[in-house]
């Protein structure tokens, strides 16, 4: 069959993406056919596009995505025609009206969650929970570091956090983006554009220091987020929208008072199906008890996915965004 989709054949702008007929294979042992509602739009699409994160060309971007089973490969037993799912995860190719997936990889949907809430919600969210529940498990009473707060996984981290009792701090970049972090849950807002961040660390922590501080910017952020740490306090390094963090002496993390430091990836917390199960779980959970409120804050056509990135890049985007198909 035949279907529409986002192509790129060489990495850079926006503007290699474009909109193609492709077609699809029926499905083999393993995989479905999933007809997409609405494909979820995250910054890993544009490390892809630009070959930060090389891909073999050509190539459909995109790695979050709900829709509908409208066929099924052999020894597929726990999906059938009809049911509605999503995903988080490689392979490449949501920007796609329809794709094949491999089975395992799919998450059903719960009845009370609908199609465009779980794809704007499937990878900022999981990285929530992991961030939160695993990598460094927030407890009531912690004070932590968010950067982007206003950003999609910075507004579910502040909501989560509040929820399990901790005191949140997260830098925006705009009052207006202040505004919205604050209305989900983020205590102290820190304009980082006018103020010194880490002097205000200290200031709300009574010089103390975080416990931990998740850091999505990279470049700009990162030498200064280790200044907000306490001692043995954790750097969760886990992206770089402002460019790619400077090799580091580790010495640098014993002078500053015996830090952690980690990179981790939502592919590498998610990698086993049993993980991927849990994790999603436990978002499901937040989410259908309004403890976690998803903000769909954009949407474009899927074939517009162009400008949603050049947006996305411009900081002119907040919460999630979707692309329709």
């Amino acid at each position: 069959m035949k279907t529409n989709a986002i192509r790129i054949h060489q990495p850079g702008g926006p503007e290699v993406m474009v909109w193609e007929e492709v077609d699809l294979a029926v499905p083999a042992a393993g995989q479905v056919l999933l007809r997409h509602t609405a494909v979820g739009l995250n910054y890993i699409d544009v490390y892809h596009r630009s070959g930060l994160y090389p891909a073999p060309l050509p190539f459909t971007p995109g790695l979050e995505g709900a829709g509908v089973v409208e066929a099924v490969g052999d020894d597929v037993t726990d999906l059938k025609v009809g049911d509605r799912v999503a995903y988080a995860n490689p392979p490449l190719g949501a920007y796609a009206e329809v794709r094949l997936m491999p089975a395992d990889r799919l998450v059903k949907l719960p009845d009370a969650i609908d199609e465009r809430t779980a794809a704007a919600m499937m990878l900022q969210g999981m990285t929530a929970q992991y961030l939160l529940r695993r990598t460094y498990r927030v407890q009531a009473g912690d004070t932590i570091l968010i950067h982007a707060a206003a950003g999609g996984v910075g507004l579910l981290v502040c909501q989560w956090a509040r929820h399990l009792g901790a005191t949140v701090i997260g830098t925006v970049g705009s009052p207006e983006k202040a505004e919205l972090a604050k209305a989900h849950g983020c205590d102290h807002p820190i304009l980082y554009k006018s103020e010194d961040f880490v002097a205000k660390v200290r200031e709300i922590t009574n010089g103390e220091g975080v416990p931990v501080v998740y850091d999505s910017v990279g470049k700009d952020t990162f030498l200064k987020s280790l200044d907000c740490l306490r001692p043995l306090g954790m750097m969760v390094s886990f992206g770089q929208s402002s460019g790619k963090v400077e090799p580091l002496d580790t010495g640098l993390l014993a002078a500053k008072g015996s830090l952690f430091l980690t990179r981790p990836s939502l592919m590498a917390y998610t990698a086993k199906r049993s993980d991927m199960l849990a994790s999603a779980g436990e978002l499901f959970d937040v989410v259908e008890k309004g403890v976690v409120n998803i903000g769909i804050n954009q949407t474009y056509a899927l074939k517009d996915a162009p400008q949603a990135h050049r947006d996305l890049e411009g900081r002119k985007t907040t919460g999630s965004t979707l692309l329709l198909p």
